[in-house]
This record gives C-alpha cells, structure tokens and sequence, in this order.
C-alpha cells in the first residue's frame, strides 16, 4: 500500500523540527512524491519567502500558502513539507486533515534554535533576539499543532527512526479510517 493514490502526508510543526528532511526520506520509504510547501510556494512567486516578506507581506505569504494547500500539489500519494505557520491559519488545520494524515514534529526550542540561527531563509526569526521570538511563536503555535496532527518529536532520534515511526502512524491511520 504504497505510491500514488495513497492518501496525502501533511508533515507540520516549527520551523527547524525536521519537516523537509524528514519529508524528502519518508518520501523514498513510502514511494511517494515530496513536496515542500515553501519550495513550491517560491516556484509560483518566482521570488524566496525572504523576499515575498519582505516586498509583499507576511499575508499574502500566507494567501499564497492556502492556494497551496487548496489546489497546488496532487489530491494523493505526496509527502508535504508545510511551512510551521500553515496549520495555524484559520480553517488550514481541518484542510489538511480532510485532505490526508497529518504528523507534527516537535522539538524543544534549543534544538531549533540550533538548527535555524542565522538561517536567512527564516524571515521570522531575522529579529533582535530569536530565541525569545521561537519561544513566543512555539507558544502560540503549539496547541494548533496538537490537535491537528499525531505528534512525534525529533529530538535525539535519527532520521530514519522517525520515518519508522511515521510510517506506523500513517498505516494506523489508514485502518482507522
């Protein structure tokens, strides 16, 4: 049970968590097709994340995030990266669940802190103090991410271990259905 016609993956979570490592992997594992949602975001606007913050907007970033999830990527057999603030959108969290499985990743906030710093791609972190800004926005973000995915942490294990673990969930939640 495997490859196209299979139910969408929807990985969310902060940024720094993994997403499109992990994403790129269990894409292989699962004989799917890997999408991340800020790469295909950049294709559409013909510019980076960095600059459509800048020149256009943290909201129409996120415009162009729904129009993504609504109809820019297959209806099944993909894997997608999402952006850590996607799910928090109003309505995006039902979206995706209706849409395929959704796993959030988790880590604390000194592994994406670690991960991210001095990362320009990360236009919300280019602030005085990042640590302070991950601690506020995981705040925000973390109870979104709870319900709307099946949560798995990332640190200290392994990319493959987490594919594992991904994989299991994913097969459950086909039964379940």
């Amino acid at each position: 049970m495997q490859g196209k016609g299979q139910p969408n993956i929807y990985l969310i979570g902060f940024m720094g968590v993994g997403k499109s490592a992990v994403g790129r992997n269990l894409a292989r594992a699962m004989r799917m097709q890997f999408i991340d949602s800020d790469w295909a975001i950049e294709q559409v606007a013909g510019k980076s994340i960095s600059k459509i913050f800048k020149e256009d907007g943290e909201a129409r970033f996120r415009e162009l995030e729904r129009e993504f999830v609504e109809t820019g990527h297959p209806e099944t057999g993909v894997v997608v990266a999402c952006g850590g603030g996607l799910p928090v959108q109003p309505g995006m969290s039902d979206l995706l669940k209706q849409k395929g499985v959704v796993v959030c990743l988790f880590a604390r906030p000194e592994t994406i802190m670690a991960r991210t710093i001095g990362n320009p791609k990360r236009p919300l972190l280019n602030v005085e103090n990042p640590e302070e800004r991950i601690t506020e926005l995981m705040a925000e973000r973390e109870p979104i991410y709870m319900k709307t995915g099946i949560g798995v942490t990332t640190d200290g294990r392994g990319i493959a271990e987490v594919v594992s673990n991904i994989t299991r969930i994913y097969r459950r939640e086909l039964r379940l259905r």
